[in-house]
């Protein structure tokens, strides 16, 4: 269902265990980050009605998301700040192909892989906290459906560039996922949320 070619390395949860505020003070960021993806489509494509809703609904979800991040780090009294970004992003992005339709069809992918892996790292995260933060356990369990949604319509959206050739997309897709698979294995040494 999420396309992603590899599972996260137990690194990613040492990463977790030793610097969680990082990683959650990042996930606000990448919330906001998303909603900027978004929004930065819906510009790009503005002929493209029903991406622009599509993309207007998600860049609600993910505001409220960044939002009810914030709220969890105000509880726990973690402090907001600015921090240096990992390079998962930046280098999914240098994949990206420069012409039309081709550009089009890897930002939508891009956005979906991105998309996959926080779903998947969501569900890693909750799990592993389970027995020891219940509250924080249910929040990410709780994010869950919203960022596999987001997931495919990112994947369906990319169909609206190939006249509709979804094993075209699907191809593409594969490729893309690989690399992604090749980009979260070599990891970070930054805790991050896609380190």
């Amino acid at each position: 269902m999420l396309h992603l070619r590899s599972a996260s390395a137990e690194r990613w949860l040492r990463q977790v265990d030793e610097r969680l505020d990082e990683v959650l003070i990042d996930h606000a960021h990448c919330e906001r980050k998303a909603a900027t993806t978004a929004l930065g489509l819906m510009n790009a494509y503005v002929d493209d009605v029903e991406l622009g809703r599509e993309m207007g609904r998600i860049v609600e979800e993910e505001l409220e998301h960044y939002w009810m991040v914030l709220d969890l780090l105000g509880r726990r009294g973690i402090g907001f700040r600015r921090l240096s970004p990992g390079p998962y992003g930046r280098r999914l992005h240098e994949l990206v192909r420069s012409g039309e339709p081709g550009r089009a069809i890897d930002r939508l992918l891009i956005a979906g892989l991105i998309e996959a892996r926080s779903c998947e790292r969501f569900r890693l995260l909750s799990d592993h906290v389970r027995d020891r933060d219940g509250e924080l356990a249910d929040f990410y369990a709780g994010l869950f459906e919203s960022e596999a949604r987001h997931h495919a319509t990112y994947v369906r959206l990319a169909e609206h560039f190939t006249g509709g050739d979804r094993s075209a997309v699907r191809q593409r897709l594969d490729e893309l996922s690989g690399a992604e698979a090749e980009i979260i294995a070599e990891g970070s040494p930054l805790a991050r949320m896609h380190s």
